[in-house]
């Protein structure tokens, strides 16, 4: 459907007085006038001049093959180019192609200057000459820009009861391992002991660990230099500070008897990966990131299950179990071997597409969970995050016991798609089964047992399917009836 925009706001409809609304009302209030005036491409059915058209022959090029190609330009060629005319002037604004310059010089050190283009020139933002684009319509353009100012609360508040997830004060170790190792649950308690929980803030953090680089996705920044930024961006999917060495960097103890800052819930119990000692994978991470920052829908990896942590802000879960009973969540597409994952490329493209078919999906699960809380990510499920507030947070993987079957299942059968172990270690199916032989056989001799069981499952209802499927055919019925879908039958539920 094409998409309008009258005094600003995004409407839908083919007459520009129509201002019929997508989501709800707040999503287009919200959204201000485009800085440039540029409007999505449906406007142009209605307007007496196109600015496209100034472009020459280019204009006959779909808007994402003329971004292909300015993508393969340096930054004189750009500023050049955008000289020209209005169009290519619209073209070469984009902030994605000038974050691509910029993390690709490695500039260092510089000024955050509040957009990629101002930071890669080096020029304030208020300084950088501005023409109106009124009369350009582009969805390419638009869209950015609509997806960094679409509110997040009509799709993160009014949660279906039958959605909501579990808000738990506390659980003991065994009501854990006995009830809740498969699904996803919030902890309001155990956080609030953490010192970390009392004593981190923005603020605080940049005092003690203002010149000290932390990861955030592409780039390796000071932590002033990354506030700085998360406190001044309009990034339709801002960078994520996503640190697996914060522990060595910022030299804090983890351990509820080692007068750590934090330490795992006890409800969790052991985690089995601790065997490997320092060749374990990656574990933890401490998260940092403004409001709208987060991850799109992604599983753990290696099998493992995972608490997530939050020491400030909240932030929105969104979650589906993964077997053979349920289908990737609403818009992900996923490889036959699952080793490739295909999404919209940000959170609120995803929110604006597919919200509300996810929230209608059956095993839909959502929460929010706020300062002071832990939330519990079951091995395998699918799970988008996003803060609702700029928020701190700490998170781990973990192999707890009733997963172990998945994690060596996964090792073993999936080497390709094994990460966070250091290169040096070649098998890491081999290492793990040998410390578990050495620390804790009866554990590994009970999760072998159970795959060769799931195995033997698996083949016993395929013989089933086929002797089923023959005798059709030898009684003369249809056999081009058989269908590979197991109806309601999961791998799991199979003895």
């Amino acid at each position: 459907m094409d998409v309008l925009v009258k005094d600003g706001h995004l409407g839908h409809g083919k007459d520009p007085k129509d201002h019929v609304l997508t989501a709800a009302d707040d999503v287009a209030v919200a959204i201000p006038r485009h800085p440039l005036g540029i409007k999505p491409a449906g406007n142009a059915y209605t307007a007496t001049q196109n600015l496209k058209l100034a472009a020459g022959l280019f204009a006959c090029l779909p808007d994402e093959v003329i971004i292909q190609i300015l993508e393969e330009l340096e930054s004189n060629s750009l500023s050049k180019l955008g000289g020209t005319c209005k169009a290519f002037y619209a073209f070469t604004q984009l902030e994605d192609l000038w974050k691509t310059l910029f993390i690709e010089s490695h500039q260092s050190p510089f000024t955050w200057r509040g957009t990629w283009r101002s930071t890669y020139l080096n020029i304030p933002a208020t300084k950088l000459s501005k023409f109106s684009c009124k009369d350009f319509f582009s969805d390419v353009l638009y869209r950015p820009f609509f997806c960094a100012y679409t509110p997040l609360k009509p799709y993160t508040t009014s949660i279906p009861s039958l959605n909501a997830i579990a808000r738990l004060s506390n659980l003991s170790s065994d009501e854990f391992s006995t009830q809740w190792t498969d699904k996803p649950f919030i902890l309001t308690d155990p956080v609030q002991e953490w010192p970390v929980y009392r004593d981190w803030s923005t603020e605080g953090l940049l005092e003690k660990y203002g010149e000290v680089k932390f990861v955030a996705e592409a780039v390796d920044w000071p932590l002033k230099t990354y506030v700085e930024y998360m406190n001044d961006n309009s990034d339709e999917s801002p960078l994520y500070l996503f640190d697996r060495c914060f522990v060595e960097k910022m030299r804090i103890k983890v351990g509820k008897n080692n007068d750590g800052q934090y330490w795992a819930p006890e409800c969790f119990g052991e985690d089995l990966f601790a065997v490997l000692g320092d060749q374990r994978p990656d574990s933890r991470w401490l998260i940092v990131g403004p409001e709208r920052s987060g991850s799109t829908f992604h599983k753990d990896p290696n099998a493992t299950s995972a608490w997530n942590a939050v020491l400030k802000g909240s932030k929105y879960w969104i979650m589906f179990p993964s077997s053979a009973s349920y289908p990737p969540p609403p818009g992900v597409f996923v490889s036959e071997d699952q080793s490739e994952v295909t999404s919209p490329l940000s959170i609120a493209e995803w929110l604006i597409g597919f919200h509300a078919e996810a929230r209608n999906t059956h095993g839909c699960m959502e929460g929010i969970c706020e300062a002071g809380e832990v939330l519990h990510v079951p091995s395998g499920w699918w799970h988008l995050v996003v803060n609702l507030s700029p928020s701190i947070a700490i998170t781990q993987n973990f192999v707890p016991r009733a997963h172990l079957p998945n994690a060596l299942a996964f090792l073993k059968e999936k080497s390709g798609q094994v990460s966070g172990f250091k290169h040096d270690i070649k098998d890491p199916y081999g290492l793990f089964i040998q410390r578990m032989e050495e620390q804790h056989t009866d554990i590994l001799s009970e999760a072998i047992l159970k795959i060769e069981r799931k195995k033997e499952g698996r083949k016993r209802k395929w013989d089933e399917i086929v002797k089923s499927e023959t005798e059709q055919g030898n009684n003369g019925t249809r056999g081009g009836e058989f269908s590979f879908g197991f109806g309601n039958m999961d791998e799991e539920d199979v003895p």
